[in-house]
């Protein structure tokens, strides 16, 4: 990691803990300006983290419950009117299956995208790599390993399609 990219994590890191501390207005305004961009109406609660947020892009009437976790050292973009449930995490990092390459310390990003009115249910889990289409739900609990298309309920560990929605 450079020392900009340490510096950069820092700062966001002290924004969240104030936010967290104090979750008014003025300290909400003051997170939102770490995000590459969010839309109209983005409403974040108590107990959000991320690790950079100049990696995330919020589309607009966006609703983050309680304690989420946003690790973006890769891309995370999120669509309009989307739901994110209570702790819920959304990763781009990951690491090496080999032990000797972890010793490194090396990790890898990928980005995750969420179309728009996607819905993730509490205490979902959405892993590096991850497209949601459009409409797409998330059952709480679920752990999602793989993308899915629009407008359909998917559920468990790992997440599996369940049935269309209409």
């Amino acid at each position: 990691m450079t020392d900009e990219n340490r510096e950069r994590r820092k700062k966001a890191h002290d924004m969240c803990r104030t936010f967290n501390r104090d979750p008014s207005k003025g300290h909400l305004k003051k997170l939102k300006q770490i995000f590459n961009s969010f839309g109209e109406h983005l409403i974040i609660e108590q107990g959000f983290h991320c690790d950079y947020g100049s990696k995330i892009e919020f589309g607009d009437r966006v609703y983050i419950n309680i304690n989420c976790t946003l690790l973006d050292g890769g891309k995370i973009s999120i669509g309009n009117d989307v739901l994110i449930g209570p702790n819920v995490q959304i990763l781009t990092i990951n690491h090496s299956l080999s032990a000797n390459e972890r010793l490194k310390r090396e990790n890898f990003a990928s980005n995750v995208s969420l179309g728009n009115n996607v819905w993730i249910g509490a205490g979902a889990i959405i892993l590096p790599g991850v497209t949601l289409g459009d409409g797409v739900v998330v059952a709480a609990g679920s752990v999602v390993t793989q993308s899915f298309s629009s407008s359909c309920l998917v559920a468990g560990n790992p997440a599996k399609y369940k049935k269309a929605l209409t």
